[in-house]
């Protein structure tokens, strides 16, 4: 592991999507570890939550997994859809902080702003791509921030990566 960059701050998230074009609404709020922390803001905040699923795979192959909220993942047969080499366990907080800036309650799909290499694999679960608006912390979790979904994938294919959609959650 070599010694991580200095992650982006949000305002720095904020200025990258306003550099594509992206408008966002951004809610700050007392800090959320969990989905159950989260869900206190239903009915506020409208469209697809996310949960995010940061894995490793035996060879060191990293992916960032984005589902539903309440979208159920099987953890033993994923690598079979992911495309991984072996079973897939979750990333260690250092390889969270080094490729996507972030530490564990905060994982989201911005923090691919972070993955400068584009060491991790992005899926993205259809089921969550069904949603108009989708929903993920800004690098912190005092704040959500809604994007709507082509607005999303374009952010993604603008840090140079390659969004996989896919149907990973039961």
């Amino acid at each position: 592991m070599t010694a991580p960059a200095t992650p982006k701050t949000q305002a720095e998230l904020m200025a990258f999507l306003d550099g594509l074009g992206i408008a966002v609404r951004t809610r700050n709020h007392p800090p959320l570890f969990t989905v159950a922390d989260s869900q206190a803001l239903r009915g506020e905040i409208a469209g697809g939550h996310t949960k995010n699923l940061f894995l490793k795979d035996k060879k060191d192959n990293f992916f960032l997994v984005t589902v539903a909220e309440e979208a159920e993942v099987d953890l033993k047969q994923i690598h079979h859809l992911i495309g991984a080499s072996s079973r897939v366990s979750f990333g260690k907080p250092e390889a969270l902080m080094e490729l996507l800036g972030v530490i564990p309650g905060a994982v989201t799909v911005f923090g691919l702003i972070n993955d400068t290499a584009a060491r991790v694999k992005v899926v993205l679960d259809s089921s969550l791509m069904e949603n108009e608006v989708v929903n993920a912390h800004p690098l912190t979790n005092e704040a959500t921030t809604s994007i709507g979904r082509d607005d999303l994938l374009h952010f993604v294919r603008a840090t140079g990566h390659d969004p996989v959609i896919l149907k990973v959650s039961g």
